[in-house]
């Protein structure tokens, strides 16, 4: 079951708009996803699951490597260059553009989302909510980022105290560390306006606002975590 809540759409005009939010979504890593195969009756054994999971895994990302798309019952995947080329002679260059895989569904996992039955719940949580994640240098939105460019996040319970390093906007990459953005330009509600940091490794993040503030706006001792459900590519400057 899907469980979803309402809020507030604060990138409409109209008062009454809302937005769905996913709530409560449970994640599975890869052996938990294996333990439910045996639990499902496969006559595999766990070892052999795995080794023939490794196997796929190193396969596919083999593929990709050369360029090539992949087809499956689950995804399909293409390739794109995000990034400015001076002119027709230019070539790729890792600094200024970036390689992004784009997936979308295959046939079964469209038949499964068709499936899929919601739940409405009450909304509940007091976590800084991201709606939309803007680009000033190029002015795409939830899309891309540059570095050393300025970040626009919408949204409600965004502010945050920037003299503590626990809280701030991060962007934070799939494998490694997290980035924080430390020069700050606004600082409301529901806007944020962020430097981000012009020696950031090119590649993909998830934006996340952390914050001890709370309703009454005074520090508290939790920190919240709004983390932004796209991930952004973020390339080099131009």
């Amino acid at each position: 079951m899907l469980k979803y809540a309402l809020r507030e759409n604060l990138l409409t005009p109209q008062p009454n708009d809302y937005m769905a939010q996913v709530t409560d979504s449970r994640s599975y890593n890869l052996e938990q996803i294996i333990d439910k195969m045996i639990e499902r009756g496969s006559t595999l054994t766990k070892a052999d699951i795995t080794a023939a999971m490794q196997v796929y895994t190193e396969t596919v990302c083999s593929l990709l490597e050369e360029g090539l798309q992949i087809n499956t019952p689950l995804i399909n995947t293409s390739m794109s260059i995000s990034g400015v080329f001076e002119g027709a002679t230019d070539s790729f260059d890792a600094s200024r553009h970036t390689v992004n895989i784009n997936i979308t569904p295959g046939t079964k996992l469209k038949e499964t989302l068709a499936k899929v039955k919601t739940q409405k719940v009450e909304a509940a949580s007091t976590d800084p909510f991201v709606t939309e994640v803007k680009d000033i240098v190029s002015g795409v939105v939830n899309e891309c980022l540059t570095a050393g460019g300025i970040l626009q996040a919408a949204g409600s319970r965004l502010k945050f105290d920037n003299t503590d390093e626990a809280q701030g906007v991060f962007l934070v990459p799939e494998t490694g560390n997290a980035v924080r953005c430390n020069i700050v330009a606004e600082n409301k509600p529901a806007r944020i306006m962020a430097m981000i940091p012009a020696d950031i490794t090119a590649g993909t993040y998830y934006l996340e606002i952390r914050s001890k503030l709370n309703a009454a706006r005074d520090t508290g001792k939790t920190l919240k975590v709004g983390r932004f459900g796209k991930m952004l590519s973020v390339t080099g400057t131009t």
